[in-house]
């Protein structure tokens, strides 16, 4: 990475502390924690590989990367727009009052977080590498410790609701995981 890049790298960083800080440990919503380092896979995925966006768009890995950076917009529009109408939040917006089941959270309980793996891997495919590798990991990795722990956390908001919930759906893949 040049100068630039790490300077970028250094600025979003700091952001995203300050904003894990204000929006979900200040609340008690401990999530925030692992999510901070998806956030920051992606970020340093993104910088590694801007370079390589447009490079040989026939390639397999190309048209897999464009495949699931397109298919992280859906869960994500889908997962906010359902939490705004249907989940009737309290200030932000994961703080929702009512326990949203329908729609995208009929099939999965996550996907706002599976639209983060979808893109985390959307990017890692623009250019191979080892780094790249880990980084996707990381991403993948924290996203399912981000959803573990907050599930224990709408267990306590949401009781036997949630916990039967959970036995109907899956976490990131309907039917799968």
């Amino acid at each position: 990475m040049n100068a630039v890049e790490i300077a970028l790298l250094s600025i979003v960083t700091v952001s995203l502390l300050v904003i894990t800080w204000r929006v979900s440990l200040k609340a008690g919503r401990y999530h925030g924690i692992y999510r901070f380092f998806s956030f920051e896979s992606i970020l340093i995925l993104v910088l590694l590989n801007w370079r390589y966006w447009f490079d040989d768009p026939f390639s397999w890995h190309q048209i897999i990367s464009w495949l699931l950076l397109c298919g992280s917009v859906i869960p994500a529009v889908e997962g906010f727009r359902l939490l705004r109408v249907v989940g009737k939040p309290d200030g932000q917006f994961e703080n929702t009052t009512l326990l949203v089941k329908v729609g995208a959270y009929r099939y999965i309980r996550h996907p706002l977080y599976a639209s983060l793996i979808l893109l985390g891997l959307g990017i890692f495919f623009k250019q191979l590498s080892g780094i790249g590798t880990v980084l996707a990991l990381v991403n993948v990795g924290a996203m399912v410790a981000t959803a573990r722990r907050e599930e224990k956390e709408m267990v306590d908001r949401f009781g036997s609701e949630y916990a039967a919930y959970m036995q109907e759906t899956k976490m990131f893949i309907p039917h799968i995981f």
